[in-house]
């Protein structure tokens, strides 16, 4: 089965759904993958250093700016093989890691049609559904560019599938390997009434606080990573752990869970390996914040940010 894709009840998360047709059956095709890269309606989207092509990044519009099937050839002489996205009203979508250029500057051909910038710096401006085609390329091609060879054996790993599966060269192991994210649960803790825990990392930016996050291990369900996390990092011991949403983060390669989590207030007992400070604030602190150097909320195109507006406002728990 193959097409668009929606849920029964849908919470629009930045980078996630995109609307994209990932057409899995197309990806053996490569006659057809190979037609598709002469077609003159297909969209390459190219990356350098993990930034994506942009017009417009120094106003209040940016737009991706995708190239076409004649371009093709300088793409592949600056970068790798291009890697199929899928398919965006009809049109074949591919991005290119340009891992052989030097400076955009000096190649006049992209110089000439916008900007490379970190997808996080524009990314609350463009269109949703772009964005997350933007996250889709920028997670597709990190994962190749860290696979290129094989965990097994150590031999060169070959493209396969249109760069949505790798393969170990060596005919004696030929292991597959497959795209891989980071599962992480990131959790607001209330305690079922007016309060909510927020804490702050040493490298963050001045005043900035968010909500408690961490990896989930192995063998570890969701809900028992976000028990352990909420121990650890301030000591408290969570009593029921609610569900809100996902979000593809690939910054580099994290898949974020995100969780409403009840605890008993009572003092924290904040560990420092783990957070600069953390405390409980109530709604009024919080609706009132200066949003500047001495205390304001994460970045607007975080879940962080979308877990504490649906405590503050809607009342989720």
């Amino acid at each position: 089965m193959h097409g668009t894709y929606l849920p029964m009840q849908q919470r629009i998360i930045p980078y996630g759904w995109s609307g994209l047709d990932r057409a899995d059956h197309l990806r053996d095709d490569a006659a057809w993958l190979d037609q598709q890269l002469q077609h003159s309606e297909t969209r390459i989207y190219p990356l350098w250093q993990s930034r994506s092509l942009f017009t417009g990044v120094d106003g209040h519009q940016p737009r991706a700016v995708p190239l076409e099937a004649d371009s093709l050839d300088l793409l592949r002489r600056l970068g790798g093989e291009p890697i199929f996205l899928g398919l965006q009203e009809g049109c074949a979508c591919f991005a290119v890691d340009l891992v052989n250029l030097q400076d955009p500057e000096q190649e006049p051909e992209l110089a000439s049609r916008g900007t490379f910038a970190d997808l996080r710096a524009v990314g609350m401006l463009l269109p949703p559904a772009e964005g997350a085609l933007l996250a889709h390329a920028r997670a597709l091609t990190f994962w190749n560019l860290r696979h290129r060879f094989c965990g097994v054996c150590g031999a060169p790993t070959v493209m396969r599938r249109g760069g949505n599966q790798r393969q170990c060269s060596d005919e004696k192991c030929q292991v597959p390997q497959f795209p891989r994210m980071d599962p992480a649960v990131i959790m607001l803790v209330h305690d079922g009434g007016d309060r909510c825990v927020l804490g702050r990392q040493k490298v963050w930016r001045a005043g900035m606080h968010s909500t408690l996050a961490g990896f989930v291990e192995p063998g570890e369900a969701l809900e028992e990573a976000v028990a352990r996390e909420v121990a650890e990092e301030v000591g408290l011991e969570i009593q029921e752990a609610t569900y809100f949403s996902s979000q593809p983060w690939p910054f580099p390669s994290s898949l974020m869970l995100g969780f409403h989590a009840r605890a008993e207030f009572r003092p924290l007992r904040v560990q420092p390996e783990e957070l600069e400070s953390a405390r409980w604030f109530s709604r009024k602190e919080i609706l009132e914040s200066p949003e500047d150097e001495t205390f304001h909320l994460p970045r607007r195109d975080s879940i962080s940010y979308r877990l504490i507006q649906a405590w503050l406002h809607d009342g989720a728990c």
